[in-house]
């Protein structure tokens, strides 16, 4: 099931009364397809916002209606249901105040506890949101301008920053970030939802915190490993040309530890000598030797 649907069957569970079923169908209503004096045309690609509409609308006007089946351009199952009989539209938009040709939010049908199961209608009629292990974002396909910038208001009223575009003809109003969804499923009744996405984030968050310690101590690791090679090689440059024993004993002592492991740290080193010493002090020690033997492969001498 999708992340979408999952948020539909909560929404659906949640309508309880009848003051909410009539809030929720107005939503699915005025932002459903078509929604006119001849027809009116209810169209989803979800089963679930399907059977809410003919549940909602069959409570609501008493009258059982008819599915239809269709395939959408992207091959997906299409249910539809159209109403055409003159005397239930007029009923319809009568009991929701709409006037033939104008779609507007009537405020007086709404209570103010209400808002949210009307949103949590639109949602059904035109809304989705992607699976948030992959994307932060919710939209709605809003059928006019005038309806998206309501809309628009609406969620701001909450705090909702939702912006609108075109989408191949289609009026988008759509909101990013995880919080503002977080806000919009609240508000439409989806909270179990919210409560998945918030505990998604977190696992994101922490692993993309542990991704990038791993990173980070495997980039360390690197540095540890190239600068044991280094050293290495310039004590063996300088064992091959001067020989160890031109070195003072100190030193002797530091470039044969290494010479017999490239895997101990500097602490590890500091605290194997006869003599232990810090970490910066063996770190002092490998830069006399990187200085010998530099100062070999320029062409230089050491006297033993």
């Amino acid at each position: 099931m999708s992340f979408s649907d999952e948020v539909r069957k909560e929404i659906c569970s949640g309508m309880t009364d009848k003051d909410m079923r009539f809030a929720c169908l107005y939503g699915m209503l005025l932002y459903c397809r078509h929604l006119g004096s001849e027809r009116i045309s209810f169209q989803s690609k979800s089963k679930t916002a399907s059977d809410a509409f003919a549940e909602l609308f069959g409570r609501i006007f008493h009258r059982e209606l008819s599915c239809r089946l269709s395939e959408s351009a992207s091959g997906k199952t299409l249910y539809i249901y159209d109403i055409t009989e003159p005397d239930l539209i007029g009923e319809v938009l009568a009991k929701y105040h709409v006037t033939d040709g104008v779609r507007s939010f009537d405020e007086e049908l709404v209570s103010t506890p209400s808002l949210g199961v009307f949103a949590a209608g639109v949602f059904l009629s035109c809304g989705s949101v992607n699976d948030p292990e992959k994307e932060y974002h919710l939209e709605f396909s809003v059928p006019c301008e005038s309806l998206a910038s309501e809309l628009v208001s609406l969620l701001g009223d909450i705090g909702v920053n939702a912006r609108t575009t075109k989408r191949r003809g289609q009026t988008v109003v759509y909101i990013k970030g995880s919080e503002s969804i977080e806000d919009t499923l609240t508000f439409i009744g989806a909270q179990q939802c919210t409560l998945e996405l918030m505990n998604v984030k977190i696992y994101k968050d922490v692993r993309n915190k542990a991704n990038r310690i791993a990173n980070c101590d495997s980039a360390n690791i690197d540095k540890v490993v190239a600068a044991a090679m280094k050293q290495q090689e310039d004590i063996r440059l300088i064992a091959g040309t001067v020989g160890l024993d031109s070195l003072s004993e100190e030193l002797r002592e530091v470039a044969e530890l290494r010479l017999e492991s490239s895997g101990m740290s500097l602490s590890e080193i500091g605290a194997s000598l006869s003599e232990p010493i810090s970490r910066s002090g063996v770190n002092h020690r490998f830069r006399k030797l990187a200085k010998i033997a530099d100062e070999l492969r320029n062409g230089g001498s050491r006297e033993k």
